[in-house]
């Protein structure tokens, strides 16, 4: 570890009093922090069932823990946690904290702000789970939404949660394919949707599209849209005297129904449903909690299906050690719907903080909005991408200067961990954003990703930070890196794997009853670890660096985006016969770049430019619109008939394709050697 690109060092006043070493010292693991964790993390592989059943106890999530914490099985991923227990995920978030505490402030770009108390909370997801209950949802059923990421996002997920149905998102900027890609896969019960959001200082409208997607779906019972100030709605005032009352009928009325038959409601009538007292009941540790969405890539999204249970204990887990979290918190991660740090933000009300749910751009109407609202509110763990943060410092450096302790990111005073994943972060953005948030904030870069709905590596506040690694492999995770023969290497790039089970392990795919292809997502490249398609490097402090992506999942920003997306859209335009996208990697972040083959003699030209990127942003979301168009005579094809994504991306990043004879016509990559 060299001493110039320490970025954060904890005094011993904050390792005395850390949550990682009281929970250390209840596994009788004491002594220097570097080494302690050392062996606290080596105690977590070597001896797992005292490792969980002491995590479980430390944290204590109300619910019954049951005798055994390990049933072993085979294959090794099928292995199961606490086999015995029994908890409920949303009693698990409604109980800590007093009736007057900020459990939710919800906050858009302009900074409009509204709140919702423990109190609030709890009796809203209490109405809106007997609404859902009065139409005849039961555990087991899928709930989803196409909403915003505000406070009635999360009142829907914990009602939903708290019957035991299977909760499931996306963004609103997501078009009617890509969403249908994913719903029409699970069969939801009921969506909720938004009337529009606001991004950029642009109203958006989503009412039309929301109905279309209801209309695609027959297994709905109803729909629910939510007007835009739902937090106006007071559950107390009569339906009929409401803001927007006639938009959808009490609960027992009259429906409005749609073409498909689904019956639509408004989201005054899911509050007009009567309160009560009783528990939610509880379920298996591996009762269903989420269902999550993979890229894309070689077609329809896959369903990763998330278990209670597990993800709890590891939000937790990482919440209260990995980022020091306490009740007197506020966490803002920016975030929306269809990326699972919303997931990870809202499982905060585990340990009593309170979060904040951001809705709209980061960046207007200043560069650095995100940060100044958070500087506002008094966020105390903050999140968002590394590419971000590199939009922030690029803007200061520009500007202001980054000597200022002037600007919103020296304004946040209250922060004590700034949190970045997405994309690595470099350590020039790690080093020049510690210059100006100061020394006693920790920059605690985090990977994992949704196929956990967790972290693999990421931060460990109780010893110091380098610029540009991440600290530590999180406790429980039998973490390591694997060359090309599937042996582990340190200090030189390789694979990074996981070498033993976890909770947070997914139960497996929708509609893959074989677990064939759950199989080969993760565990046929090495045997016995699980492959997460990320290039890393292990230092020899125990410390990791992310590369970037390995397999063929594109990541700007952030953002898992799928390449059959982009070709489903790009491909009916007309001229365009056949594309590739790639992630290129620009600095220390990725933008897609969209290789296309046109008919004929139609050349591509900014016109057809634009019609390329106007029918991604229409077809997919604003996410999936590629940076750069290139025109190509050919797309390379392994023997199979595939096309060679990895062996385009080589090219572009300026690496060699070492397996070109894997490939029916090697001789077109020359031509990608142009672009990188």
């Amino acid at each position: 570890m060299h001493g110039e690109s320490v970025t954060w060092s904890p005094s011993p006043s904050y390792v005395a009093e850390a949550n990682l070493t009281a929970f250390a010292r209840r596994c009788n693991i004491e002594g220097e922090p570097a080494e302690t964790y050392r062996r606290l993390h080596e105690f977590s592989i070597e001896q797992p069932d005292v490792f969980w059943s002491e995590l479980w106890d430390f944290l204590g999530p109300p619910g019954e823990r049951g005798e055994r914490v390990i049933e072993r099985r085979e294959p090794w991923y099928t292995t199961k946690f606490f086999p015995d227990a029994r908890l409920n995920v949303a009693t698990a978030l409604l109980e800590p904290g007093a009736d007057d505490d900020v459990a939710i402030i919800s906050v858009d770009e302009a900074g409009a702000t509204s709140q919702l108390t423990r109190a609030e909370l709890r009796s809203q997801v209490r109405r809106c789970a007997t609404w859902l209950a009065d139409i005849g949802v039961v555990a087991g059923d899928r709930v989803a939404a196409y909403l915003p990421n505000r406070g009635e996002a999360v009142v829907v997920m914990l009602a939903a949660a708290g019957l035991g149905a299977v909760f499931s998102s996306v963004s609103p900027d997501f078009g009617v394919t890509a969403t249908l890609d994913r719903f029409a896969q699970i069969e939801p019960a009921v969506l909720f949707g938004a009337a529009g959001y606001v991004y950029g200082g642009k109203r958006v409208e989503t009412s039309e599209r929301f109905y279309e997607i209801v209309d695609a779906l027959p297994s709905l019972k109803a729909a629910v849209m939510i007007a835009d100030d739902p937090a106006q709605i007071d559950p107390a005032q009569p339906c009929a005297d409401r803001p927007g009352a006639g938009q959808g009928p009490a609960v027992g009325g009259t429906q409005q129904v749609g073409r498909s038959g689904t019956a639509r409601y408004g989201w005054e009538d899911v509050l007009a449903a009567a309160d009560f007292d009783g528990p939610f009941d509880d379920f298996a540790f591996d009762h269903p909690w989420y269902i999550l969405y993979s890229s894309g890539t070689t077609g329809a999204p896959k369903c990763i299906v998330h278990r209670t249970g597990g993800v709890l204990l590891t939000h937790m887990k990482e919440h209260r050690l990995a980022v020091n979290m306490s009740p007197r918190d506020v966490l803002a991660y920016f975030t929306t719907l269809g990326w699972m740090m919303w997931n990870w933000q809202v499982s905060a009300l585990a340990s009593g903080a309170t979060i904040v749910c951001y809705d709209g751009s980061p960046a207007y109407p200043q560069v650095d909005q995100f940060l100044r609202v958070a500087a506002d509110l008094g966020v105390t763990i903050l999140g968002t991408s590394a590419k971000y943060l590199d939009s922030v410092v690029v803007h200061l450096d520009a500007s202001e200067g980054l000597d200022t302790q002037s600007t919103a990111m020296g304004n946040l005073r209250a922060v004590k961990t700034l949190c970045s994943t997405g994309s690595p972060l470099s350590p020039e953005t790690a080093l020049a954003v510690q210059s100006v948030v100061g020394p006693d904030v920790l920059i605690a870069p985090i990977s994992g990703g949704t196929d956990l709905c967790g972290c693999f590596v990421g931060s460990v506040p109780t010893i110091p930070a380098v610029a540009g690694v991440m600290q530590g492999a999180m406790l429980g995770m039998d973490m390591a890196v694997f060359d090309e023969e599937g042996l582990p290497v340190v200090g030189r790039a390789g694979e990074l794997v996981c070498r033993a089970p976890f909770p947070s392990i997914p139960i497996g795919f929708w509609n893959d009853p074989d677990g064939s292809r759950f199989f080969h997502g993760y565990f046929d490249r090495f045997d016995g670890a699980w492959y997460h398609g990320d290039f890393a490097t292990e230092t020899a402090a125990g410390g990791f660096i992310i590369h970037g992506r390995s397999d063929a999942t594109l990541n700007p920003g952030g953002v898992r985006i799928g390449t059959a997306e982009i070709y489903r859209c790009a491909e009916t335009v007309p001229g365009i016969i056949e594309t590739v996208a790639v992630g290129q990697t620009v600095g220390s972040d990725t933008r897609i770049v969209l290789f296309v083959v046109t008919a004929g003699d139609v050349t591509l030209d900014d016109d057809l430019r634009a019609e390329i990127r106007k029918a991604v942003r229409q077809g997919a979301s604003p996410r999936h619109v590629p940076a750069a168009i290139y025109q190509v005579s050919d797309i390379p094809r392994t023997r199979s008939g595939k096309i060679s994504e990895l062996a385009v991306r080589a090219m572009v990043d300026g690496r060699n394709v070492t397996n070109r004879d894997a490939l029916a016509n090697p001789e077109c990559l020359d031509q990608y050697q142009a672009f990188a």
